[in-house]
């Protein structure tokens, strides 16, 4: 251990960084960097990686949303990189296979640079895999290799950094809630507004419609032919409409939902409140890891695929997956295997013309956003005797029992345990079943976007009671 740490420390000196601001800056001049931010991201999210050809099918156009990322861009990576990076040194450190003091400013920095360290080598390792996987065709020389993987890892340490930027203090929140928050919105929009028309037909005779639900309801209504909207494939629908509100509703509804355990302080007499047990008691970091790790599944079947059963030959290798390629030679994937029964047929005519792909599908979200829920409360320090230990160092305890772990933590394990259990079921549901029934965004990107708007809202109603009450929040920030 001592020689990694080492090798960190001297990798720290030439990693690059952004200075936080010499003085904490104003809410107007934090929400400007912000939305600087926010533009740079949307521009490299337009800007054609160079040296690739015309875009095919794409297998990861599914997950794109989560890790706002997009086909053929400089964004082709998104925040990928950053999140599977994160998520890894969380889970050490939670395991304690880093042991780090987060009290120490050293440790913390530390922390940050392997953090840092680790996402460029997953960057450099998610770029050759693309290049390697055949996803931007198989007749690449070297150079035109190399162009591509130098384009890619620069413009994913820049998102890097500009994440940096936001946490740092010289915007608000998180760049990567940041960035998901938009692409998801962004999504949304172009499924419900989108004016730009579609082929619904075949060549020998085509049927041009306009792709955005709102245009093309306009364009029923005047055909007469309402009966169209109500299901359109993998296009927006009326159901897809009707669901997304519906999802969106039942979210802001769970996020509310809450188990009250009420505390009092040992060091305040009088004072009295709760401590709130949330139904999403993880948020929405279970779907974050099924959704890494469906994307990792996909890649490095594709990988296999490419390179040793593209012919779909090997019966032991179709067992993973298998897949074609379209006629520019790109990946179209999956068709078969493992691989396609644990990813999402995208539509209901789909999942009622194929029932053992969906219910495949919706049981594995379902079982792995269970064991993620409970792997993330026990490492995340989330479980009831790590609760009931920050309780009591916050001079804090239940009425009615001793002010002790054990007293505190026997309390909050009636409660914690289950409610992991059912927002684990809730969110797996909500992620699957929304998909299946073509919400705009998908389910699991609307899961995220309503997190991270609230989280938004929490940070921006603080900064405003600071704003307003700077003597008092300061006295309540000491304490």
């Amino acid at each position: 251990m001592g020689f990694f740490i080492d090798v960190i420390k001297n990798a720290s000196m030439i990693l690059p960084e952004v200075p936080k601001p010499q003085r904490k800056l104003s809410l107007t001049m934090r929400l400007v960097w912000t939305a600087l931010a926010l533009a740079i991201y949307f521009i490299m999210a337009e800007i054609p990686l160079y040296g690739v050809g015309a875009k095919g099918t794409d297998p990861f156009l599914y997950s794109r949303i989560i890790f706002a990322s997009n086909q053929g861009t400089l964004m082709e990576l998104g925040i990928g990189p950053i999140v599977t990076a994160g998520l890894i040194t969380q889970l050490l450190k939670g395991a304690n296979i880093i042991k780090l003091d987060f009290t120490k400013p050293e440790d913390r920095a530390l922390f940050t640079s392997a953090t840092k360290l680790l996402t460029m080598f997953v960057i450099l390792i998610e770029a050759l895999g693309y290049i390697l996987g055949g996803v931007y065709g198989r007749n690449l020389s070297f150079t035109a290799m190399s162009v591509i993987v130098i384009q890619l890892f620069s413009a994913s340490v820049m998102v890097m950094l500009l994440d940096e930027l936001v946490q740092k203090g010289w915007g608000i929140g998180s760049g990567v809630s940041l960035f998901i928050m938009a692409g998801v919105a962004q999504r949304m929009m172009w499924d419900i507004l989108n004016p730009l028309t579609v082929n619904v037909g075949s060549q020998e005779t085509p049927k041009i419609v306009p792709f955005g639900f709102f245009p093309f309801l306009i364009n029923a209504l005047q055909r007469n032919s309402f009966n169209e909207v109500i299901l359109r494939g993998a296009f927006p629908s009326l159901i897809g409409f009707i669901a997304t509100i519906a999802v969106i509703l039942l979210l802001i509804y769970a996020e509310g939902t809450r188990v009250e355990v009420p505390i009092t302080s040992s060091k305040y007499k009088g004072f009295a409140g709760v401590y709130p047990i949330k139904l999403l008691y993880v948020s929405n970091v279970p779907v974050i890891l099924v959704s890494v790790l469906l994307t990792d599944i996909t890649f490095f079947s594709q990988f296999i695929w490419s390179n040793y059963n593209i012919d779909n030959t090997n019966p032991w290798l179709s067992w993973i997956g298998t897949g074609i390629r379209d006629q520019s030679g790109n990946v179209n994937y999956p068709t078969g295997g493992l691989v396609y029964y644990i990813s999402s047929p995208r539509s209901l005519e789909l999942a009622m013309a194929e029932p053992l792909r969906a219910i495949s599908y919706v049981f594995f979200m379902v079982t792995l956003c269970i064991i993620f829920s409970k792997l993330w409360v026990e490492i995340g320090g989330l479980a009831p005797k790590e609760v009931a230990k920050s309780l009591i160092d916050s001079d804090v305890q239940v009425p009615g029992f001793r002010r002790a772990e054990a007293s505190i933590g026997a309390v909050l394990a009636k409660y914690i345990p289950p409610i992991t259990i059912l927002g684990g079921i809730l969110i797996g549901l909500i992620a699957s079943l929304s998909d299946l029934l073509g919400v705009f965004g998908s389910g699991t990107g609307i899961l995220l976007m309503i997190g991270i708007i609230m989280q938004y809202y929490q940070i921006l109603v603080r900064e405003q009671f600071e704003t307003m009450l700077p003597r008092l929040a300061g006295i309540l920030g000491r304490r």
